[in-house]
């Protein structure tokens, strides 16, 4: 695992480094399809989706990339261990210009997300967790030279919070009347919520950290888009569920659109 955690750190931050070099510049063109489903696509998501592959190839798994072909069930239903990734987690907050996008690498082993790694790009966040390794967080702007340094500077999370508000996070894109009468059933259970919005998958990244408590999934979502945030989450001590609290989300699924599930 510590093996494939290093490749995997390598990967997101190699990618987080082809998009800022997009995101940041005056002089490349930012190119822009719209997919099948009516999503975004970028120049971005495509190099991200490159530099990721490659360097995962080092390992011999497979991969499942919401940027690379569409792999038949009949061909993955098999695959014991492989990895799953989100090049370029929200897109459409890219082309905002407000930061809140990520780069998500997730080892995927039985179905469930056994390591996960999230970068952010435009801060140098970076996050990471999995099983006996625990949930983690620095901050990397450069690609270091020894990732065992890099992980001795990292915190372990989650972080102590102190206030008595509960703090409820929900998608900056995707606001539905789901949600809204979700946090209303919570404000009208006298609890004092406090509410707020993000994009990608630093929602997950919130709850993990432990400065936020609960983020409710009432819209539709893949599979890469939470798989990575699932195994820090679940290493930082926290539970990605349906919205039983109970059932586990799984991966690898004939189909890979999630159904609504709570991080809390």
């Amino acid at each position: 695992m510590q093996s494939y955690l290093s490749i995997c750190l390598e990967a997101a931050i190699k990618a987080g480094h082809e998009i800022r070099s997009i995101y940041n510049s005056r002089h490349q063109r930012l190119e822009v399809e719209i997919k099948p489903n009516l999503s975004p696509l970028t120049n971005a998501d495509k190099k991200s989706h490159r530099v990721i592959t490659q360097t995962l190839a080092e390992t011999g798994l497979p991969v499942l990339s919401e940027e690379g072909e569409s792999i038949a069930y009949e061909i993955r239903k098999d695959w014991q261990k492989f990895w799953l990734i989100d090049p370029l987690d929200g897109t459409k907050e890219f082309l905002k210009r407000n930061g809140e996008f990520t780069v998500n690498i997730a080892l995927i082993e039985d179905c469930q997300a056994k390591l996960g790694v999230i970068y952010v790009p435009v801060t140098g966040e970076l996050y990471w967790g999995g099983e006996n390794i625990g949930a983690w967080k620095t901050t990397c702007i450069d690609l270091p030279t020894d990732f065992d340094d890099l992980q001795k500077q990292a915190i372990r999370l989650p972080f102590q919070r102190k206030s008595k508000r509960l703090r409820v996070v929900g998608s900056r894109s995707f606001k539905t009347q789901e949600t809204q009468q979700y946090v209303h059933q919570l404000r009208s259970a006298n609890r004092k919520v406090e509410y707020s919005s993000m994009g990608s998958s630093l929602k997950i990244c919130l709850i993990a950290e432990g400065k936020a408590d609960v983020y409710p999934r009432l819209a539709p979502s893949m599979e890469w888009d939470t798989a990575a945030g699932h195994a820090i989450a679940n290493a930082a001590g926290k539970n990605l569920t349906l919205m039983d609290q109970l059932t586990p989300l799984v991966y690898n699924k004939q189909e890979l659109t999630n159904p609504f599930f709570i991080v809390s």
